[in-house]
């Protein structure tokens, strides 16, 4: 019997996903669990996985469409069974007969559904094109004789026209000049991530203070973990990370008011701490919210920042954990990357954030007239001025500044 894959439906905001890229194909076999597509919302980047062993018989929408949530994608079976009554548009392809006009996502699924995929080219010629493709090309002045598009079945897709600059293509042959440059579109998250930066730099008054932490009790309670790990002692891994995001914690009660958002007519100052951290994934940055971190020891609180960055990468984190209001304030964290000072941006209405750079050796006093050379971590603390003001949050870093080198485990 055939199984449908639908378009799931992540948080009730959402109305459509956008189908990023297809892993598997039609015709190709496919095991439970295996990743049959990639798709974005306005918020993060998702995977579906196969729901049924079988043979991909049909997918209904290509690479770029966008989709309304619970609509059949695709389906799966054994070969020679009928894909048809599945089909988007069908009373069991997720689409609703009305006779009102339809509007938003409806409207949307409307226009993408119904418009032909094949039309009629230069001596009758069949091409294969999808709506969204169709559409662009419009826009762009392209005819789409001559496209050699990507898609299944050679159809032409909408990265296929996106890479055309008008005015190239001439006797039904696309002129790309692809030794120059390539022309890569900018993904759904990657715009979403650059509308929210733009909106945090125009709408705030951003500074950002630098300070520098002795960290050889970090270091020295990190190579005794190392060591426990090794000989049994120790059950959990606890890394530099962790620490200082625990250490900021311990701060930041001392410290509320930089653990707030600020709403313009009000400042909220919550009373306890919602750490969001920082996560680079492969889709673009993210950044989760560890959900009443003050509360937690360090061991939960490492464990609950390792199992937030891994849902990021695998791309099923809790979308509600990805707002930039699920977060009281943030820690980005670049000293993997030998980053030794940046100037982090506020996830706004949070009105903080500290960047974690990396660890540098300088010469330090010993003590007794002894010098020497003493790991010191770069802390650059960003935060709106609209909200709080320069002296305590030079105090706030200077506690942070203690919490690591007084750090004990």
């Amino acid at each position: 019997m055939a199984t449908v894959v639908i378009m799931p439906k992540q948080g009730q905001s959402v109305e459509t996903c956008i189908i990023t890229r297809w892993f598997k194909h039609k015709g190709e076999a496919v095991k439970t669990g295996d990743i049959l597509f990639s798709y974005e919302t306005d918020k993060a980047a998702f995977d579906v996985e196969a729901p049924a062993d079988g043979i991909l018989l049909e997918t209904f929408f290509g690479d770029g469409a966008e989709v309304p949530v619970l609509v059949n994608v695709a389906v799966i079976g054994n070969p020679g069974e009928e894909t048809a009554s599945f089909m988007p548009g069908t009373a069991e392809g997720g689409v609703r007969h009305e006779t009102t006009e339809p509007t938003g996502a409806d409207r949307k699924f409307e226009t993408a559904a119904t418009e032909p995929e094949i039309i009629a080219g230069e001596a009758g010629m069949k091409i294969r094109i999808s709506p969204r493709a169709r559409r662009l090309a419009r826009q762009k002045g392209i005819t789409f004789q001559g496209i050699n598009g990507s898609g299944p079945m050679g159809r032409i897709i909408y990265s296929d026209i996106e890479r055309i600059t008008p005015g190239t293509q001439g006797s039904g042959q696309v002129v790309s000049d692809k030794d120059e440059f390539t022309d890569t579109p900018v993904s759904n998250i990657r715009k979403l991530i650059a509308s929210a930066m733009y909106a945090s730099l125009q709408n705030s008054a951003q500074l950002t203070h630098h300070l520098s932490a002795d960290v050889r009790s970090l270091l020295d309670a990190r190579k005794r973990i190392k060591e426990g790990l090794k000989n049994g002692t120790e059950k959990q891994d606890i890394t530099l990370n962790d620490m200082v995001c625990w250490c900021v914690i311990k701060a930041l009660k001392k410290f509320p008011g930089v653990n707030s958002h600020y709403l313009g007519d009000s400042i909220r100052i919550f009373n306890r701490v919602h750490l969001g951290i920082a996560v680079d994934t492969s889709r673009g940055l993210m950044v989760p919210a560890i959900k009443n971190a003050s509360e937690m020891d360090l061991a939960e609180l490492s464990h609950a920042l390792k199992s937030v960055a891994g849902s990021c990468k695998k791309g099923n984190i809790d979308p509600a954990l990805i707002q930039s209001t699920a977060a009281s304030f943030t820690v980005s964290n670049l000293g993997n990357y030998g980053v030794e000072m940046f100037t982090p941006v506020i996830n706004l209405p949070q009105t903080a954030i500290l960047g974690v750079c990396t660890i540098v050796h300088r010469p330090a006093d010993l003590g007794n007239n002894v010098f020497g050379f003493v790991p010191y971590m770069g802390l650059s603390l960003t935060y709106d001025h609209r909200s709080i003001d320069g002296g305590p949050v030079t105090l706030f870093l200077g506690e942070i500044k203690s919490q690591i080198e007084n750090f004990r485990y």
